[in-house]
């Protein structure tokens, strides 16, 4: 054994520095040295549609899709991003706004015993900023703003839901029909209705790449219409899946 290391001495010191350096890389890249535990050994998903990426920032590749109150097994945090497990044993990371810290005594309560948010409608900050978008560009225009018409946003929200539940890239839905069938269906009225949808990493890149399209940038500038429905979801597909619906009245 002795003669063994004394004739490949160089070879291990090699070897040795090699797994050094190879360590040193990992702990850097996977931000070990910001590793963090936390309080709370449970949290619960905040938002409709979450990424669970494979790394601590919205670079790294999206594993798996969580969805509101989703529970995620909480293992430590680096960063802003927590070390999650989720109900199908994956492991990746989130974003801590998007979860809520509870405990296992709050886990264990059945929906029946949950209480119920209220109601008051309002928009999430990913719809706020396509509407101020949106308007921002019809201001440009010498046009009015849009105004949210509750009802149709609770659609836009519907069909964003379903493009990314069900795996598709349509205006017609296999399961909501149409945009009109959509709008009627809920019992909206209108004069004029339109849709707009878009695949895309940003709000600001969706909103972009329907202006460049004669069609889609038509609808945003139309004096037809005056109220819209807007939805952002995450999707893996796309990073995020974009739904404006436009109605005349």
């Amino acid at each position: 054994m002795k003669n063994f290391i004394f004739k490949n001495k160089i070879t291990i010191l090699l070897c040795s520095i090699i797994l050094i350096l190879t360590v040193s890389l990992f702990a850097t890249s996977f931000g070990m040295e910001n590793y963090e535990t936390v309080d709370s050994s449970l949290g619960i998903v905040n938002t409709d549609y979450l990424n669970m990426r494979s790394g601590s920032g919205i670079n790294f590749k999206s594993i798996d899709l969580l969805k509101r109150n989703e529970y995620v097994r909480i293992f430590g945090k680096i960063g802003d991003w927590y070390i999650v497990q989720n109900e199908k044993n994956k492991i990746g990371t989130v974003h801590q706004k998007y979860i809520t810290l509870t405990s296992e005594e709050k886990a264990a309560v059945t929906n029946s015993e949950v209480i119920e948010e209220t109601s008051s409608f309002s928009l999430t900050s990913e719809e706020t900023e396509l509407l101020s978008l949106i308007n921002d560009e019809r201001s440009k225009n010498n046009l009015p703003n849009l105004e949210i018409d509750e009802n149709l946003q609770n659609v836009a929200r519907l069909k964003a839901k379903d493009l990314v539940e069900n795996s598709y890239f349509s205006h017609t839905s296999p399961n909501l029909g149409t945009p009109f069938e959509m709008l009627k269906n809920n019992g909206i009225s209108y004069k004029t209705a339109s849709e707009n949808i878009a695949g895309n990493s940003s709000i600001s890149g969706a909103v972009e790449s329907w202006l460049k399209s004669e069609d889609h940038k038509k609808n945003i500038l139309s004096t037809d219409y005056n109220y819209t429905g807007i939805s952002v979801v995450d999707s893996i597909a796309y990073g995020k899946i974009i739904v404006e619906l436009f109605i005349g009245k």
